[in-house]
């Protein structure tokens, strides 16, 4: 397993797209944050009734404990940045026949999907750990100091990282599928950002919304939208709260079952 996991440092250590999207990553999320936290200062900097009614209203969504929901939920629209780097990292391996190369270095295939895996989980730390400092950094700045609770809605930074977990797995499992990182990229982003949401909403009222079993929607659900804005429809929000669990339990079966997939795929795809 070091083998392995050393192994793919190596690649991922030398690539500098890989360094890029996590760049870029880095900054979309404080810079998604900013843009509604400066919304935020807009509506309620006012003294007039206006601006203390909407800050009476919203509260402080930047603040601790909130601020762990309320980033999360910005900063998950961004997940598909570093899916980008999944694909180019397992679309890499068959276009420069790497892939090949490790098995005969003495790979088993297992092996080979493994080290994969190990990317997919690395990326998910690094993005993970990436949300959970711009989260403490805004709610440190936002904050009065007798706040008690602070981390009492910690558990975003996990709901975060599984969802990402998940919906990387996901962008992995399309370019393991494809092989052509052009393709993969276009199908991804494609399914990512236009496909899955119109059939969602769709279906949302012409189907009992039975798009919330859609694979990405179903971890897009363990992150309901922020509590603010969750006051214009306090029972719809309650109902999205309390369906967090079952969403974790159906984002852990669809993460398994894509992996179990590759798995199956690999172990008979000829090479």
């Amino acid at each position: 397993m070091n083998n392995i996991i050393k192994t793919e440092w190596l690649k991922i250590k030398s690539y500098r797209a890989f360094w890029w999207v996590i760049g870029i990553t880095a900054l979309s999320y404080p810079g998604i944050n900013y843009i509604f936290y400066t919304g935020y200062l807009e509506l309620t900097k006012n003294k007039d009734a206006k601006g203390q009614l909407a800050k009476a209203l919203i509260g402080n969504p930047f603040a601790f404990p909130e601020v762990f929901h309320t980033a999360a939920y910005f900063s998950s629209f961004f997940v598909f940045i570093p899916g980008i780097v999944v694909i180019m990292l397992i679309t890499n391996e068959y276009n420069f026949k790497t892939h090949r190369q490790n098995i005969i270095d003495g790979w088993s295939r297992k092996q080979f999907l493994t080290g994969k895996l190990f990317d997919v989980a690395f990326i998910t730390v690094l993005i993970s750990v990436i949300f959970f400092i711009v989260a403490m950094a805004i709610g440190l700045n936002n904050t009065p100091a007798d706040v008690t609770d602070k981390f009492s809605q910690v558990k975003y930074v996990g709901l975060f990282g599984l969802q990402t977990f998940s919906q990387l797995s996901i962008a992995f499992l399309i370019g393991f599928i494809i092989r052509r990182s052009f393709i993969a990229l276009s199908v991804f982003v494609f399914y990512f950002l236009i496909l899955e949401n119109i059939a969602e909403k769709i279906l949302r009222f012409k189907a009992n919304d039975i798009g919330r079993f859609f694979p990405l929607e179903i971890s897009d659900r363990m992150i309901p939208i922020v509590a603010f804005l969750g006051k214009f429809d306090e029972k719809g929000y309650q109902k999205a709260v309390d369906a967090i669990g079952m969403h974790v339990i159906l984002t852990l079966i669809v993460t398994a079952i894509v992996w179990l997939v590759c798995y199956t795929i690999n172990k008979r795809r000829d090479l």
